[in-house]
């Protein structure tokens, strides 16, 4: 199939890249000139494992072209993804400004039937108002399907190359027909291909999320009582995991989520709730809970340090989550913010998300090549991302680089108990302090 994608963000990167894997001609388009002449030479704006491969695979191959000729691309194509950003507005609301204008841009070169998706996350009624901006200039028949998109930052290129499911909503057989013969090579093994109305594919994508986001803050909310109560966390989220009603995932506790779905997505669906009539109590306690969330590492901090005041805190991990170089809403951030404006130096490290950190901290921190060298002269290390480099690591080495044997880790990434006998104070997430007296 010929496939046009229009944007190359995240998620415009990945459909098309997976797309052109599978044999489809694609043509990715973007109005940002210098992101396309990067992606030509196969310089992605984005770290995600195994997509930079798949890129220049098919670029070399033929398959896929980037270019910035929005309207040529859509012109060539049979399907068009609009895959562009849908930033928070000022009141929370998705900003479908560049969805409209893809959708403008459609209408004005349509020359013949296609079938028009919605890949971005979008608010319900979204579909309605790309069909009516398309047929404002076009008397060319066409479809317009809502395809949400459920990629895990960090497991991208698995999720769309191996789908739980993918849910579709349609606005006819026809247009039901193209999805499923595109999608077909993904759902070989039986997951399902999930046929809907617009509106309920639509609500799909922000109920996932908003419930994961709940899930997490939930957990979180435990933790901290786990930790005023005596309890250990660990074992209370195995105890609650192997519910068959409940399951593991997303039980784990934090700093907080980040990155550029669940906090949007749940700001949307308030809003959502809100122009509709209808309370979310739920969220806007999630949305609460997460905030105070990010909060807890610096407030560990501060409760071992005292004055933060010329401190110097070591941060291992800068991105949201692991795998990742996407910094967007990161619980890290949050923490350096605290550290800088109490007074202290900070020292930091992340495998993939300095040069993106870069762009909000500047040169008010130190960055560190390597992960040891951020602990140099530091009165404490905080860990906030679960990267695996920081799983295992040298203790006495850590010991001997640290001016106190202080570790706050946000991701229960060490035994308490080994920590404490190795000399540490440690500290982490509803479980019981690691300390060397104990």
């Amino acid at each position: 199939m010929k496939v046009a994608v229009v944007g190359t963000g995240y998620v415009g990167l990945v459909v098309g890249a997976c797309l052109a894997e599978t044999g489809n001609e694609v043509i990715c388009a973007d109005v940002d000139v210098a992101k396309i002449g990067s992606l030509k030479q196969n310089k992605l704006p984005i770290y995600e494992p195994g997509l930079e491969p798949m890129v220049v695979r098919n670029q070399r191959d033929g398959r896929l072209i980037f270019t910035a000729n929005v309207a040529d691309a859509v012109e060539r194509s049979e399907i068009v993804f609009i895959a562009v950003g849908t930033p928070p507005d000022e009141d929370g609301s998705a900003d479908l400004q560049h969805v409209l204008e893809v959708a403008r841009t459609i209408g004005d070169h349509m020359h013949e039937p296609k079938v028009v998706i919605t890949k971005s996350t979008v608010p319900v009624g979204t579909a309605e108002r790309v069909r009516a901006e398309i047929a404002q200039r076009t008397r060319t028949p066409f479809h317009v399907c809502s395809n949400p998109e459920f990629l895990k930052e960090g497991a991208a290129v698995d999720d769309f190359m191996k789908p739980d499911r993918v849910v579709v909503g349609v606005d006819s057989a026809e247009a039901a027909h193209v999805i499923e013969e595109l999608y077909a090579p993904f759902v070989r093994t039986g997951n399902p291909l999930i046929v809907m109305d617009i509106p309920s594919a639509e609500m799909t994508k922000y109920a996932a999320n908003a419930m994961l986001a709940t899930r997490i803050s939930f957990m979180n909310q435990i933790a901290r009582l786990c930790e005023a109560v005596g309890a250990d966390v660990t074992q209370v989220r195995r105890g609650i995991g192997t519910d068959r009603r409940i399951g593991q995932a997303f039980l784990f506790p934090g700093p907080g989520y980040g990155g550029s779905c669940f906090p949007k997505d749940v700001k949307a669906l308030i809003r959502a709730g809100a122009d509709q009539h209808v309370a979310l109590d739920i969220l806007d306690a999630v949305e609460k809970a997460n905030d105070a969330q990010k909060q807890v590492l610096f407030e560990k901090l501060r409760e071992h340090v005292g004055d933060l005041h010329q401190r110097t805190i070591a941060v291992w991990g800068l991105a949201f989550k692991a795998e990742t170089d996407d910094v967007r809403e990161s619980p890290a951030l949050v923490l350096i913010e605290a550290l800088l404006c109490a007074g202290a130096k900070v020292q930091v490290h992340d495998p993939a998300a300095m040069k993106s950190a870069a762009r909000s901290l500047g040169s008010r921190v130190k960055y560190a090549e390597h992960a040891y060298d951020a602990l140099s002269g530091a009165d404490a290390l905080a860990i906030v991302t679960e990267w695996l480099e920081y799983r295992n690591p040298d203790f006495a080495r850590i010991k001997r680089l640290l001016n106190r044997p202080l570790i706050v880790d946000g991701r229960n990434l060490y035994d308490p108990v080994k920590l404490g006998r190795l000399g540490f104070t440690y500290d982490s997430i509803g479980r019981p302090l690691g300390c060397a007296s104990s």
